[in-house]
């Protein structure tokens, strides 16, 4: 058996930053610049998965080379290796899957977009049952939620509606993060069943977009030329508050280079709007950037929505079969009542851990004992 340095260079290099930024963190220079304790804080809760995992191993890794070597001479220790390799095993894996690069994103807040597709009046119903979902589902994991915008109709559905998600724990570590965990809804979202303006009966078949995109931080600076943006400013529609119908409130901003539109009218004030306005199209924006950079080094995650068409679809919602069906990790459940009750942890983890046996097969593996080795250590123990 070989040393951690030697069989964990990416490890070692983790532990050193790990150490750097922990001396940091408690420089007065840090404590002062929240944006960048925070940026610090965020990745050493990354690198302690690491730490920890790494220390877990290297204790066991450090025992099994004694037992091994007592063992030679004292037939007692035989039984302990036994022990020992079986968890050393599993410690190696468990370091090898958190040393696999996570997305940078993964403890951000989120931004979600719901937008009605095909489907009329029943995919605007269908986009309200999708935002009960997320809320239900955010209440349940102890986060914040703001409907920053929503255009209702008369019905109850929506016609589009933007959902911002917030982690209100600074501790929590990036796999538990919100964009972790919800990154993946992005995509439509296809619906069957009877609608309530059906009166035939029959089973309709509509779909609902999906928008997932990281939230861009307060004092995150990302630079937009004025003169690129036009901002329309009109009279808010549907159920508003005092002054919310009767003031041109409500503002429009085009992104004139990417065509990106986000209109915000929730606000009471065109100050409130246009702010909210801005940070969501500065979100959009830096996504994708960072989308046209993944795709460039052939890493891009699980395709979002294209267009709100049927042909796009990344799930099903089955209501007459009670069945919900994720198409891009197969998974396949018949407690669709319980998902739009929030309970989504099972169809959430079968696309992570997609996601993360994609991510494996694309990283070499630092620590895997060749065949060979592990039969002449077994050898060495019976011997």
């Amino acid at each position: 058996m070989t040393s951690g340095d030697e069989q964990f260079p990416a490890a070692q290099k983790a532990l050193e930053e790990f150490a750097d930024i922990e001396e940091q963190l408690q420089s007065p220079d840090v404590l002062v610049n929240q944006s960048l304790a925070r940026k610090l804080g965020k990745r050493y809760s990354a690198l302690k998965q690491v730490v920890n995992a790494y220390k877990a191993w290297k204790t066991l890794n450090d025992d099994c080379v004694v037992a091994l070597e007592l063992a030679k001479t004292d037939p007692d220790f035989e039984a302990e290796v036994n022990v020992i390799i079986p968890k050393l095993n599993e410690a190696r894996t468990l370091l090898n899957n958190v040393l696999v690069p996570r997305d940078e994103n993964d403890a951000s807040d989120i931004i979600v977009e719901i937008k009605a597709g095909a489907g009329g009046e029943e995919s605007t119903l269908f986009a309200g049952d999708l935002l009960r979902m997320y809320l239900k589902y955010a209440e349940k994991r102890g986060w914040k939620t703001q409907i920053m915008q929503a255009t209702e109709t008369d019905i109850g559905g929506y016609k589009d509606v933007t959902l911002a998600i917030r982690n209100t724990n600074p501790e929590v570590a990036p796999a538990d993060g919100v964009w972790a965990n919800l990154k993946f809804e992005g995509g439509v979202h296809r619906v069957q069943r009877i609608p309530v303006t059906e009166s035939s009966g029959r089973i309709h078949t509509s779909a609902t977009g999906v928008y997932v995109y990281p939230e861009v931080e307060e004092d995150e600076e990302i630079e937009i030329d004025h003169n690129d943006l036009r901002i329309d400013v009109f009279r808010a529609g549907g159920p508003g508050g005092q002054c919310v119908n009767t003031t041109d409130s409500a503002v429009r901003i085009t992104h004139l280079p990417t065509g990106i539109v986000v209109s915000m009218q929730n606000e009471k004030s065109q100050i409130q709007n246009r702010a909210a306005a801005l940070k969501v199209l500065k979100s959009r924006l830096i996504a994708k950037k960072q989308e046209e950079e993944a795709a460039k080094n052939s890493d891009m995650r699980l395709n979002q929505v294209r267009t709100a068409d049927r042909s796009e679809r990344i799930r099903t919602y089955n209501f007459p079969e009670n069945r919900i069906a994720d198409h891009r990790s197969n998974f396949k459940a018949y407690n669709l009542d319980q998902v739009l009750d929030g309970d989504l942890d099972a169809v959430i983890n079968s696309c992570i851990e997609l996601d993360e046996k994609t991510r494996l097969n694309k990283c070499v593996s630092w620590t895997r004992i060749p065949p060979q080795q592990e039969k002449q250590t077994t050898r060495a123990v019976k011997n």
